[in-house]
């Protein structure tokens, strides 16, 4: 006796990830407009951080170099023709050379804050991305789960699982889209920033060096 083992039903396949996008409904364009966004400002903001162009470790050593042996002036002029961050630092504080410490001091800073304020201005979109898209995609799913009880109780859908799953199924979608457009840009805008934060302590370092040849320079103080 031969014994037909039962033919499964076809199952569907998964979709693709433009069935996916489409299904996710109009919530995926502001999504996918936040991913635009967030790849545009990451990628000038990692051309824009790189080493070469705040002021290579190079740089920095001249400087100090020419300030101890041609003197401040030299040191100055070295910085005016160049157009690094570190380099408009250090020339404001060449150009306080004679000036009290605190003085000197007090430009810097104020130079410095102003160069920090630049180069982390176009951060603020990554972060608003990074914050944005998960709740763009919670509000996709939150309505796709309204649509999806809505045409249960219209269509008289009681006992019927499967139309609720797929409702679910597709309203998720967005939830996803979100997250894989939030965590990418919270990796970036922190990777960045880091990149910042390490310039800001190379700067501070070289001011140091330099100011200690300033100070040099201008002989002891008199008691």
């Amino acid at each position: 006796m031969i014994v037909n083992e039962p033919t499964s039903s076809p199952q569907a396949s998964m979709e693709s990830l433009f069935d996916l996008l489409v299904a996710g409904g109009p919530m995926m364009i502001p999504i996918g407009i936040c991913s635009i966004v967030a790849l545009a400002y990451a990628t000038e903001r990692w051309l824009r951080l790189r080493p070469s162009l705040l002021g290579p470790a190079t740089f920095g050593r001249n400087v100090l170099s020419t300030a101890q042996d041609k003197g401040p002036k030299s040191a100055l002029e070295l910085c005016e023709s160049k157009r690094f961050p570190v380099a408009r630092i250090l020339a404001a504080g060449l150009r306080k050379a004679e000036a009290p410490f605190l003085d000197r001091e007090k430009v810097v800073e104020d130079r410095a804050a102003s160069e920090v304020r630049a180069l982390g201005a176009n951060l603020r979109p990554l972060f608003l991305v990074w914050l944005i898209a998960p709740l763009l995609g919670l509000l996709g799913t939150v309505w796709g789960m309204i649509e999806a009880f809505s045409n249960i109780a219209l269509e008289d859908g009681l006992g019927r699982p499967e139309m609720l799953a797929s409702g679910i199924y597709k309203a998720l979608t967005t939830t996803a889209a979100g997250l894989a457009v939030a965590i990418p840009a919270m990796v970036a805008h922190f990777y960045l920033k880091g990149r910042i934060e390490r310039f800001v302590r190379r700067s501070e370092d070289l001011y140091r060096e330099l100011d200690d040849t300033l100070q040099s320079s201008q002989g002891s103080p008199t008691a």
